[in-house]
């Protein structure tokens, strides 16, 4: 059995990484710190997994180093700021990591401290962080002892655009991601924006001068296709609750004008368990993967036009975040990368 943390698991991550670990034939909780919430027991907090013989005696607890250090791995689904300042101790006690916020997921310090308001105090760990989208570093991970795992947005969108990009046959430089996410992508606290009456039959844009993810997009993008890449990506918030949709656009290469794209897609995902390239024509929807951690794809090549177009949905809070949690811990641990994910999505 694996022995697993997880610090700061109040949150809707949280919640999501108890409820896939309950199920996990090789995972032992053994503590989930909260400073808030420590003594109260976790299914008085999230009711939902009431009565689960693996929930029933675990209980909220103050961090405390040594409880953490007697696991196998620690999950950090905490704000930025946090994993970085308590990874050190983790690593030097021969605990692996898994961050499920930002803190290891830029490789400059620098733009790091821009994007997100502080210095990255341990900037020695970016070079040995290993970034957590198995369909890309599978066999990094394997071997890491830390893992900063994507953000939600940039797991859609570096999906949605790997084949093109590694095979080297749209116009790097010209690459829109038009992306919309349900209000649990802000997180479970306080604010005005997520109210229901702010958020309820509402659709808006956010970020669109700026927004933390593109940088960690175009990082990855540059990286699966080797040279610069420029892309603009605008977030949208819908009134949902969890899911992402994104709609990529590429602009094809004159030499890539007769590729059969949705054979090229299909191709590439063909062995990735939680990949599924749909029928041409098809136009796949979020509650299609909700709470599952399967990504859907459609490609089109709108006739007449030099334009791909490729939608892809997520769960943003499984795939984008804490199912892909545990993908990387089943690579961590030589286990099947499937275990423990193979709950279908919920409809309606």
């Amino acid at each position: 059995m694996i022995r697993i943390g997880i610090v700061g698991g109040t949150g809707y991550t949280g919640v999501e990484l108890l409820r896939l670990l309950a199920q996990h034939p090789q995972a032992e909780l053994r503590a989930i710190t909260s400073r808030t919430e420590a003594g109260l027991p976790v299914a008085t907090l999230f009711p939902n997994l009431r009565g689960h013989p693996r929930i029933a005696d675990l209980t909220f607890s103050a961090p405390d180093d040594g409880a953490l250090q007697a696991c196998d791995v620690v999950f950090f689904a905490t704000p930025h700021g946090v994993a970085m300042a308590q990874a050190p101790v983790l690593l030097e006690a021969g605990v692996k990591v898994i961050d499920l916020a930002a803190d290891f997921r830029l490789k400059d310090s620098a733009v790091f401290a821009q994007w997100y308001g502080m210095a990255h105090t341990e900037p020695g760990l970016l070079d040995e962080a290993v970034y957590g989208l198995p369909e890309v570093n599978r066999e990094a991970i394997r071997t890491a002892r830390l893992v900063g795992l994507p953000g939600c947005y940039p797991t859609s969108v570096q999906l949605g655009l790997l084949p093109v990009l590694e095979a080297g046959l749209v116009d790097c430089q010209t690459l829109i991601a038009n992306c919309a996410s349900g209000v649990s992508g802000a997180g479970r606290k306080a604010e005005v924006g997520t109210l229901l009456a702010e958020a309820a039959d509402n659709f808006k844009a956010y970020g669109v001068a700026g927004h933390r993810h593109a940088p960690e997009i175009t990082q990855g993008l540059t990286a699966i296709a080797g040279r610069s890449v420029q892309i603009q990506f605008v977030p949208h918030l819908v009134p949902m609750i969890r899911g992402i949709h994104s709609t990529l656009y590429a602009r094809v290469l004159p030499t890539a004008r007769e590729v059969d794209f949705q054979a090229l897609y299909e191709a590439r995902f063909a062995h990735e368990p939680f990949v599924d390239v749909m029928p041409s024509g098809s136009t796949p929807e979020t509650r299609s993967v909700r709470a599952s951690n399967m990504v859907r794809i459609a490609v089109y090549r709108p006739a007449g036009t030099d334009l791909l177009i490729v939608l892809v949905v997520e769960d943003n809070l499984v795939k984008g975040a804490a199912g892909q949690a545990v993908q990387v811990m089943n690579l961590l641990f030589g286990l099947e990368e499937t275990a423990g994910l193979t709950q279908l999505p919920i409809l309606p």
